[in-house]
């Protein structure tokens, strides 16, 4: 795109084709399968790569959800599997939101109580079949209190153990999940206005703010320097981030803006190269995210829709309907597998569930929770996800064996 645009060439605004990264995707699937058989394989992971062990490997999709037949698609929808559900903990006041770690080790949530609680997964599915040989299963294994104001997103270093938050007190503060003792954060970059999402890049060397102001802000993690994008008077907005995402490569990122517009910008340059206005009309946007081959951006916004739009061109693809979503910061997520979409319905207290191809509603479930949840978030690695919200409560749901 840089080189037609400096050489004036007309350009076919057709996404590229994501074979490679399909091929690479298969090839670490290949070396883990050999490497489970005591094939000799070259270690992906390992001390030299600065992953930790046991923690920050990406689950790898060996095959995609392809979304460019979405409009070709007909016949039945899958079958979502059943899930059980438990509460797992509470907070003192609203859990405002979740967010699980890349290898679904770890999930973190916020609250307006202005603390950070992180479970561990294993411990919760220990507390949920009831093995409790050795007394009571505590699942929360830290909690954190050091920010003023309520926590607004949460996020994960992808390769150490280092959680992030932003909160409506301007800050983002940095815990290091790895120290027993630390309650409070070691590091902390403080913004000019209230930060509403946090993001790291998939190198973890820089994070995504979004916030009150309407540019996203990107930190140097390193230097904590700020840089903001170059374009903004082009823009014509004045409205407030609601959520901003990279995606998967780190080569682009995403905002959900207070204005209903959805934004793609170049994670090199941090020019704006798509910009979607009006997607959820005049209200807000307030989630949005890539699909695993980044050429689709999944969108939800309180004019209760949910969307599907080609990065390419900015075509909506496909819309969701049925869940009512007007007054909250919903989420839209995709399962592990991208072939589910799931949302909350603020009217019925349910879970909406969609097949992400058909666009059919296949599943509505009680959430269990008694004041309509706030935030749901799905496990990049199974078939697991968590609701939290006005009652306090945090529901961990699994699928049923």
């Amino acid at each position: 795109m840089a080189v037609a645009s400096a050489t004036m060439t007309p350009l076919s605004t057709e996404a590229p084709s994501n074979r490679l990264l399909q091929l690479v995707a298969k090839g670490i699937a290949v070396e883990r399968d050999e490497a489970s058989r005591g094939v000799s394989s070259t270690a992906l992971f390992n001390s030299a790569s600065g992953v930790l062990s046991g923690y920050g490997a990406l689950p790898v999709a060996p095959n995609y959800v392809d979304f460019s037949a979405v409009h070709e698609t007909r016949g039945a929808s899958k079958i979502f599997p059943k899930h059980e559900t438990r509460h797992v903990s509470e907070h003192k006041n609203v859990a405002r939101c979740a967010r699980f770690s890349q290898d679904g080790k770890f999930l973190a949530t916020g609250s307006a109580d202005t603390s950070i609680k992180l479970f561990e997964i294993s411990k919760i599915k220990q507390m949920m079949v009831g093995d409790t040989k050795d007394g009571p299963v505590r699942p929360v294994i830290r909690t954190f209190y050091d920010h003023l104001q309520p926590i607004n997103d949460l996020d994960f270093h992808p390769q150490n153990t280092i959680l992030i938050s932003g909160a409506k007190d301007n800050t983002i503060k940095f815990f290091d999940f790895s120290k027993t003792v630390a309650r409070r954060a070691f590091r902390v970059i403080q913004d000019t206005h209230n930060v509403r999402s946090v993001c790291f890049h998939p190198s973890g060397e820089y994070l995504l703010a979004g916030t009150d102001h309407p540019i996203a802000h990107l930190y140097d993690v390193n230097t904590f320097k700020c840089y903001l994008s170059a374009n903004v008077q082009e823009l014509n907005t004045n409205s407030a981030i609601n959520q901003v995402r990279y995606s998967s490569s780190g080569s682009m990122y995403v905002t959900a803006s207070k204005d209903g517009s959805v934004r793609v910008w170049d994670g090199v340059s941090a020019q704006c190269v798509r910009s979607i206005v009006g997607a959820h009309m005049s209200v807000e946007a307030t989630s949005a995210t890539f699909t695993k081959e980044q050429r689709y951006v999944l969108s939800c916004g309180k004019d209760s829709t949910v969307k599907l739009w080609e990065v390419g061109t900015g075509r909506l693809v496909r819309q969701y309907l049925g869940a009512t979503h007007t007054q909250f910061r919903s989420q839209a997520v995709f399962n592990e597998t991208e072939e589910f979409i799931l949302s909350i319905d603020e009217l019925t207290n349910e879970v909406i569930i969609w097949d992400a191809l058909t666009g059919e509603k296949v599943a509505r479930w009680p959430s269990n929770h008694v004041g309509t949840p706030r935030w749901i978030e799905h496990s990049p690695a199974e078939s697991a996800f968590v609701t939290c919200g006005t009652d306090r409560s945090v529901r961990f749901w699994k699928e049923s064996v």
